[in-house]
């Protein structure tokens, strides 16, 4: 971590030793230690942490793709409802876009019935003289 070697530990103990004395070095190795142990702590918490944001970052995108699995499982395995669901869609399709060759097909029937009724129809150049009324008869007088 450090890349301390045993040649440079030495050396450090033997300052500590003149400089701190050898009846407070235990306290302080003491102390030392302790804080180490701190700084480990606060970063095995640190990295613990990290990797409980990646594990559920990892798993929301698990979930993710296991919703749009389920929602496939779902429609494989309910054929009756997906059937119906898209005879609904298309129904409703149909309900609101209109049919231009069904269109057609009617322009093309009216058409041939305007043309047939004004074929059938006589004109007024064409009409028969109408046949003269009948004459009245008279009524028998009561008795």
């Amino acid at each position: 971590m450090f890349d301390i070697g045993f040649y440079e530990m030495v050396i450090v103990g033997v300052v500590a030793l003149i400089v701190v004395g050898p009846k407070d070095l235990p306290k302080m190795f003491r102390t030392v230690g302790q804080y180490v142990g701190k700084a480990r702590g606060m970063a095995r918490q640190f990295q613990n942490a990290m990797n409980d944001a990646a594990r559920q970052s990892e798993l929301q995108d698990v979930k993710k793709a296991m919703d749009g699995v389920s929602q496939g499982v779902k429609a494989a395995t309910d054929p009756l409802g997906q059937a119906t669901k898209s005879a609904r869609a298309y129904a409703n399709s149909m309900m609101t876009e209109p049919d231009p060759i069904a269109e057609e097909e009617a322009a093309k029937r009216a058409e041939a019935a305007a043309a047939k009724s004004a074929a059938t129809e006589p004109h007024f150049d064409e009409m028969p003289d109408p046949e003269p009324a009948a004459e009245p008869v008279p009524a028998e007088p009561k008795k």
